[in-house]
């Protein structure tokens, strides 16, 4: 194929063919297309855009370019959630087992932080050793006997995403919603889904800074799934403040597994009850959002998930005896500092943008893709907008192993917070939900 006439096409504001873009994705995988000429071509679309139907045939193209999971016939529908990420969230950790409790199968692939946004395997690689990396044949084999995982990525899954997404990350070509769908879409329709629900958030921490910007990629990833042959759905959720009362990697581990023992935070289990509760309706297994999410909470605090997480664990590796010892201890940094309030009144503000750069700071987080991270680092204890503190109230602690970046990192925070004197009005977690 002439490739250097598709990037003039598409430079030109030309619609492309389902085949010229099948073509051009299968010529990019077996590198018969050069970094440069397919970064120029990333460039056009980011300028130019994709229409509805190019952009479910990129997806689609980017899907076929490897290998697709499948699992054998069974009562159980395969499902899974994916969030646009945001600090503190780590609602994919007791949803799974959640999910799998309430009779699905969730093949979730994840992926790793880069930045202020924390990565799901990135939190799981705390946990003495688990593996995130698994071939097909054994992601087949969990899902069957146990009904969930969380894995990364094989190689042979949409191969054509990765190599994209990497040239998209050094072009400022990233923002495209185009090439977010299919970047998105593409690995999660490698894993065979029936239903999928995402969170899409919004915020001064979001990957998208506003519930606008948010709700058109929301409508354009449940539209191409949808066409896809996926339930999909989306809840547009806020990301100004951080979810729960911890992040940092094995700090949300620990909160993780609280949700899971029924006292997690408010926020967290609200939105993971809601993704449950929605994938509930999409396949058809509950009628109404209100006895879908009556359904999710007793399975929550029946402490089945609970078990589950603990199966998952020991399937994919783990160390349950180190793992409990670690839980037990309550904390494992050798250096944790508190920030106190300075005077009494309500938590108005905590900006979960200063935080998410004092925790990436610490070591919880990466600045380039080869970084260490440090598993130990980030806060918890945080102190929730509309909450009453006294001078001296806790509003955070921060745990990490170097002195000198913990004590910045807390410093640096004090500008995170606000306090004043009236209550702040309640915001929804959940600002809308787009469906089909």
């Amino acid at each position: 194929m002439n490739f250097l006439s598709l990037i003039e096409s598409k430079r030109d504001g030309r619609a492309l063919t389902a085949d010229e873009l099948r073509q051009a994705v299968s010529a990019f995988t077996a590198a018969r297309i050069p970094d440069y000429q397919m970064a120029a071509f990333l460039m056009a679309v980011y300028l130019q855009g994709l229409d509805a139907k190019e952009t479910r045939a990129l997806t689609l193209a980017m899907r076929d370019s490897g290998d697709v999971l499948s699992f054998p016939a069974d009562e159980r529908p395969v499902v899974d959630k994916h969030s646009t990420g945001g600090i503190g969230d780590k609602v994919s950790l007791p949803l799974v087992p959640l999910l799998a409790c309430l009779g699905f199968r969730v093949p979730m692939i994840a992926g790793r932080g880069l930045g202020i946004t924390g990565g799901t395997l990135d939190k799981l690689d705390s946990i003495p050793g688990f593996k995130t990396a698994l071939p097909p044949e054994q992601i087949r084999e969990i899902i069957q006997t146990v009904g969930c995982l969380i894995s990364g990525q094989t190689a042979r899954m949409a191969p054509a995403d990765r190599g994209m997404y990497a040239l998209r990350d050094v072009t400022g070509t990233v923002p495209s919603i185009p090439l977010i769908v299919a970047s998105i879409l593409s690995k999660k329709l490698a894993e065979g889904l029936q239903a999928l629900v995402l969170d899409v958030k919004f915020g001064v921490a979001a990957f998208m800074p506003t519930k606008e910007r948010a709700r058109e990629l929301a409508r354009a990833m449940v539209a191409i799934g949808t066409e896809c042959g996926v339930q999909a759905r989306a809840l547009l959720t806020a990301m100004d403040t951080p979810l729960g009362r911890a992040a940092g990697n094995w700090l949300e581990v620990v909160e993780a597994v609280h949700c899971l023992e029924g006292h997690g935070p408010a926020d967290l289990e609200g939105l993971v009850l809601a993704c449950a509760a929605h994938l509930l309706l999409q396949t058809g297994r509950e009628r109404s959002l209100e006895t879908a999410l009556e359904r999710a909470r007793q399975c929550l605090v029946s402490r089945r998930p609970r078990q589950k997480w603990d199966e998952m664990l020991e399937a994919q590796g783990a160390d349950l005896e180190r793992f409990n010892q670690r839980l037990a201890q309550g904390h494992t940094a050798p250096v944790v500092l508190g920030l106190r309030a300075w005077k009494p009144g309500f938590i108005s503000r905590c900006d979960a943008r200063i935080l998410g750069e004092a925790i990436r700071d610490m070591g919880a987080g990466r600045i380039t893709k080869e970084a260490t991270l440090d598993y130990e680092a980030g806060v918890d204890g945080l102190a929730k907008i509309g909450e009453r503190v006294e001078p001296g109230s806790l509003l955070a602690r921060f745990h990490g192993t170097d002195p000198a970046r913990v004590e910045q990192a807390r410093e640096r925070s004090k500008a995170a917070f606000a306090i004043a004197e009236e209550k702040p009005d309640k915001r929804e977690l959940i600002a809308e939900v787009v469906s089909p």
